[in-house]
């Protein structure tokens, strides 16, 4: 390994600074541009801070005392301006790439730290030593969770009672996973673990349940598996616009609250004024259904047939109706296309290329996409231009602190 002195001139995709090095490009973890720093040069293009000589003004003082070894934050070290402005660079990158760089991109809705309503915790027992937390920085050890400025006070409060209390689901050498999801009546708790759960499993389950006011202790087998209930104290449920909506355990929700709220106020102005029938594709839990059945009527699909029955409980009587469809294997056709004034879409971290491609042929008026990456964004937005849409505008929102992730919404009109 190779010692070398390096001045970081931006910030990459991973949330790295960027320097010219001796053979090259050089990523150096937790540095911003200005910094002078010695590096240890650990690759072709990685390399590892030593020291820094002379500090970027655009540096900030990290919160949390777990910075720079737990791998839920790359950011914490730069200023809260920068990196918003950087988010929304990550944005414009993307849609240049794919030919939209005249596109009007928006400032950065910034969320801020202490909102986050999920978390998947992972356990695992060293020795006599019990481990919560979130994964090293590229690594599978786990740094023993003490604080975390990311989540929900409610979800904090309960980090050092699931250590202390919970062992004996953690046998030697075994690991689990812990997951967390703060509802309006209560904490929703899942122990995904391979093994079954014994009687004395239960019993600690149900009693931490009872002393922590938990809403429910459900138990997996794998992150995909059934959920069994182990306790069930309260339902757990989400607050939607004026809805309660029963919350299934690992159903997809916003990851805060503050962020749903404002991703549906952009689409209830998106929409305004549409007559006509609105499609909700990916719908979930209906984040965007419920709100826009107050002024159209709605179609909406997903392939969670347990958030759609959740939906439909919410949507009787209404201009709201819910559907399962994988929208994967079998998107809306154009004909069936034909029905909507306007779609609304938010897919996973791919996109919805295929579904993308029969909108691009159909007539709707309005397509609103919501998406968390930016590039498979692009890369879907281009294939709509192409066919006939025009990207008003992109909005980044910022509902993932300290970490180099970025939600956006397109409001794309023909």
């Amino acid at each position: 390994m190779t010692e070398t002195i390096v001045t970081i001139d931006h910030v990459g995709g991973l949330g790295d600074g960027v320097a010219e090095g001796p053979s090259g490009r050089v990523h150096v973890p937790f540095t911003a541009p200005g910094d002078e720093a010695r590096i240890m040069l650990a690759g072709k293009d990685a390399g590892t801070l030593i020291e820094l000589l002379q500090s970027s003004p655009l540096r900030a003082e990290p919160p949390c005392t777990h910075f720079g070894k737990c791998g839920g934050c790359a950011l914490q070290h730069l200023q809260s301006d920068f990196i918003a402005d950087w988010k929304r660079s990550r944005v414009v990158g993307a849609l240049a790439r794919s030919n939209l760089g005249d596109v009007v991109v928006s400032p950065t809705i910034v969320i801020p730290p202490g909102t986050r309503r999920r978390a998947t915790l992972a356990v695992a027992r060293i020795g006599k030593r019990l481990l919560l937390g979130f994964a090293e920085r590229a690594s599978h050890r786990l740094v023993d969770l003490k604080e975390c400025h990311i989540l929900t006070e409610d979800l904090v409060r309960l980090i050092a009672p699931l250590r202390d209390r919970l062992g004996i689901l953690v046998l030697a050498n075994e690991t689990a996973d812990f997951v967390l999801t703060a509802t309006e009546t209560g904490v929703d708790f899942v122990v995904v673990r391979k093994r079954p759960l014994g009687l004395a499993d239960r019993e600690a389950l149900a009693d931490f349940a009872e002393t922590a006011d938990l809403a429910r202790v459900s138990w997996r087998a794998s992150p995909t598996a059934p959920a069994e209930p182990v306790a069930a104290r309260r339902s757990p449920q989400i607050r939607i616009g004026d809805d309660l909506v029963a919350f299934a355990p690992g159903a997809f929700l916003q990851p805060s609250r503050e962020g749903e709220a404002r991703l549906a106020r952009i689409i209830r102005d998106a929409i305004s004024g549409l007559e006509g029938t609105v499609a909700d594709l990916f719908c979930g839990l209906g984040t965007f259904a419920l709100p826009s059945s107050r002024t159209n009527a709605v179609y909406a699909f997903d392939s969670d047939s347990t958030a759609v029955s959740a939906l439909r409980n919410v949507a009787r009587g209404r201009q709201l109706v819910a559907q399962t469809r994988d929208l994967f294997r079998e998107p809306l056709t154009v004909t069936e296309l034909a029905a909507f004034s306007g779609v609304i879409i938010d897919p996973p971290r791919a996109g919805a290329q295929a579904q993308a491609r029969t909108l691009a042929d159909s007539g709707v008026a309005t397509v609103v996409y919501v998406s968390c990456n930016p590039t498979s964004f692009a890369r879907d937005a281009a294939i709509l231009v192409e066919g006939g849409y025009r990207l008003e505008q992109a909005i980044p929102i910022d509902q993932f602190a300290w970490s180099p992730h970025v939600e956006l919404v397109g409001v794309m009109r023909r």
